[in-house]
């Protein structure tokens, strides 16, 4: 019965990404505080898992035409060299600094979720 936790957890994170919801970080915090994997282990299984749940997930809003094919084209073009360049300069800074400037971007993001900026134009509460 040990397997049924993981399982579980594995099915719940997947659809929660899938629905772009950040089921990811979900697994990755599950695997580091539950599981005990080290944040190297834990983020490798998450990149391992990630493709399982987003080919499925992308091919249904593809089918459900959710997705603007120029935008994805662009996002592909120029976001993938940039996330070999990240990934290259992320693995030579310290580990100390990339864990403080993601501390940054996650307090950053968080102010934008908390206290949204209308746009021109835009109604709502």
């Amino acid at each position: 019965m040990n397997w049924f936790f993981p399982l579980l957890t594995g099915t719940l994170t997947g659809l929660l990404s899938g629905f772009g919801i950040g089921g990811g970080t979900l697994l990755v915090l599950w695997l580091t505080l539950a599981e005990g994997f080290s944040q190297l282990r834990a983020g490798g299984v998450n990149l391992a898992y990630f493709p399982c749940c987003a080919l499925p997930a992308l091919l249904g809003h593809v089918k459900n035409r959710l997705v603007e094919k120029k935008a994805a084209l662009w996002c592909a073009l120029f976001g993938i060299p940039a996330c070999i360049c990240a990934a290259l300069l992320a693995a030579r800074l310290d580990t100390t600094l990339l864990r403080r400037c993601f501390g940054v971007l996650l307090l950053f993001v968080g102010w934008q979720e908390v206290f949204p900026q209308k746009r021109e134009g835009e109604n709502g509460p």
